[in-house]
């Protein structure tokens, strides 16, 4: 008949409990990686800030909504020119709530996506999204720094490239 088709790798992490409480680091990016979000400016102090572009108001809007809902809570964001990257905590067990835990990350997104798109009049975001779940304290600690300094070091990472192109 026909050949045998690769096993898949399986998305769900083993020993995981998908009806737990749980947070979530999430990254969208926008399509073709187009910089429409924002800018990394040299603030008055010297340290990088972040300026949104009226398309990054308009997401910065909507991931604030996220907290409207009952079953979720955004801790930490950033909105860099070209992507966002979440902390997404998810305040209910499956128990409490008739959409399983590990579908309510995917209705966060794409209701994200489709607020932004209803506002703007255009789809901005790539079709998928990486999610990685948070396992522990630590790894929480490390994504929250990462959201904290990303801008900084995306920042730098520039003004290095520039210095460099010009010598």
């Amino acid at each position: 008949m026909g050949e045998k088709q690769p096993q898949r790798k399986g998305l769900r992490l083993k020993q995981f409990d998908y009806n737990a409480k749980s947070a979530y680091f999430l990254t969208i990016c926008t399509k073709d990686r187009k910089c429409i979000l924002s800018k990394i400016v040299e603030g008055n102090s010297g340290v990088p800030e972040i300026v949104l572009s009226d398309v990054g108001k308009v997401v910065e809007r909507n991931i604030l909504s996220i907290n409207d809902t009952e079953y979720a809570t955004v801790d930490y964001y950033v909105i860099m020119p070209d992507h966002i990257h979440l902390i997404v905590c998810i305040n209910q067990n499956e128990a409490e709530n008739s959409t399983p835990a590990n579908q309510i990350v995917p209705h966060i997104v794409s209701t994200f996506k489709r607020f932004c798109r209803k506002e703007l009049s255009e789809g901005i975001f790539q079709r998928s999204y990486y999610d990685h779940i948070i396992r522990d304290r630590e790894d929480y600690e490390t994504r929250m720094n990462y959201i904290y300094e990303n801008p900084i070091k995306s920042f730098f990472e520039r003004k290095y490239e520039a210095n460099r192109e010009e010598n």
